[in-house]
């Protein structure tokens, strides 16, 4: 029997059969114009949500222009939050008061400020609390520390932390971390992941070069 139902809304079961609600695979709870999602990437909270999009980015709306994309097998911990760059406010004048957000009809030029796509890679965990700015792109196998405020763009298979996010480490050696994103691991059917956990879990990278 497989490890992981793509199809499940709680992937995860207790050993007494209880169902976990608390965590979702974000493919099947989030329907947004704006949002994106790879397989198996999933997000818990401690209480069960019933707006994902809204939980993980609570200034993406409808008629966004940017976008949020999430990869494959990401792991989100309660409290992650988007900031996207709908949350902007206008700052090239004398004030940033949003003044004409409260009219609809020139609420659209709100729509024409900056704005940048926010990107996740695969397989990256975000910590606790963590907060992701707008326009960053976080590169796979990233590790995002608990209550860290990331900035800017982190580098595949390197950790981040603090307020605002710094380089804490990078978590293998460059020949490494190229082989893996050459590898892509998380584009296999999985079956073969299933097949090949044990040098996943166990840092081989030379047997996933010939699995």
């Amino acid at each position: 029997m497989p490890l992981l139902n793509m199809d499940a809304v709680h992937p995860i079961t207790a050993p007494d059969g209880t169902v976990i609600t608390n965590t979702v695979y974000l493919q099947n709870v989030i329907d947004h114009p704006r949002i994106s999602v790879g397989a198996y990437s999933y997000a818990s909270n401690f209480m069960p949500q019933t707006n994902w999009a809204q939980t993980l980015a609570p200034y993406l709306f409808p008629i966004s222009q940017e976008k949020l994309m999430i990869g494959k097998f990401c792991q989100f911990a309660h409290g992650t939050t988007f900031i996207t760059s709908s949350a902007n406010h206008p700052m090239g004048g004398f004030s940033t008061y949003p003044f004409r957000v409260f009219r609809p009809e020139t609420m659209i030029d709100y729509i024409k400020l900056p704005h940048r796509d926010t990107v996740v890679g695969h397989d990256v965990w975000i910590g606790h609390g963590a907060m992701i700015m707008p326009g960053v792109t976080i590169g796979s196998g990233a590790i995002i520390a608990s209550g860290a405020v990331v900035t800017k763009d982190v580098a595949p298979y390197t950790i981040v932390g603090g307020n605002p996010a710094q380089v804490i480490r990078q978590r293998f050696s460059d020949e490494i971390i190229s082989d893996l994103l050459e590898i892509k691991w998380w584009d296999w059917p999985i079956e073969r992941i299933e097949a090949h956990l044990t040098a996943i879990e166990g840092a081989d990278v030379a047997a996933l070069k010939v699995a």
